[in-house]
């Protein structure tokens, strides 16, 4: 028998998206701070707790988006900025490579980006730097001298907020965009030398009228992915 608990538990999982436009509506931060409060909850091996939050919001925030932006739209200062850490694979294979593909197609699809449009291809990817107009962004750092079980937690602890902002009717996307400028990032946040850029997020209330609120993504089967060993 499906239980109150269970039913909102799988509800909240099951309607947490990738939001890439927002409202401007403000959230308290009342708000963030329970937020951020509850996922500190998150998992940690022996209790490390290995993150650190920087909470921009008004003018901090857009003044990170605007020396981020004018490094993305210029070609010669864009390859100066690479990331820290490989997130994705050096070399692709089936089955991530195709999941990647169809998730981009399915996304330009809805915003009626044609393969080949670079100019716009490159405008969609550059509204990662505006939080995609979120009134709240999230940079997330690290101590440099952890290692891949911290990593792992850490996570668990990005999950955790994204669970409990939608447990509140907010919306979240996680962006792995940020870290190829994380040296903008750590001169505009101050950031100690220490501390790597792990992701940014942004996190707002969704914009429903935007066509790309619409994406749903697919998930695999279990067959094709889980093994019960009895």
């Amino acid at each position: 028998m499906t239980t109150d608990r269970q039913r909102l538990v799988d509800e909240t999982i099951d309607s947490r998206r990738s939001v890439r436009a927002f409202l401007p509506t403000p959230v308290p931060r009342e708000t963030l701070e329970e937020i951020l409060r509850i996922a500190s909850r998150a998992p940690s091996g022996t209790n490390v707790q290995p993150w650190k939050v920087y909470v921009l919001t008004g003018s901090a925030k857009e003044q990170l988006s605007q020396k981020i932006l004018a490094a993305y739209n210029d070609p010669e200062e864009a390859q100066t900025h690479t990331e820290e850490y490989p997130y994705y694979p050096a070399k692709w294979v089936s089955p991530y490579i195709d999941r990647r593909r169809k998730v981009g197609l399915d996304l330009y699809g809805l915003l009626d980006i044609k393969k080949g449009d670079a100019a716009r291809m490159h405008a969609q990817h550059g509204r990662n730097y505006t939080f995609f107009d979120a009134p709240v962004g999230l940079i997330f750092t690290i101590d440099r001298i952890m290692q891949q079980g911290s990593w792992f937690d850490y996570g668990m602890f990005v999950q955790t907020i994204m669970l409990a902002a939608r447990a509140r009717g907010l919306d979240t996307c996680p962006q792995a965009a940020f870290t190829q400028f994380h040296r903008i990032i750590g001169e505009q946040l101050n950031l100690p030398e220490n501390e790597m850029v792990v992701c940014g997020m942004a996190l707002g209330y969704a914009d429903e009228s935007k066509p790309e609120n619409k994406l749903r993504t697919e998930r695999a089967p279990l067959e094709e992915w889980v093994r019960f060993c009895d």
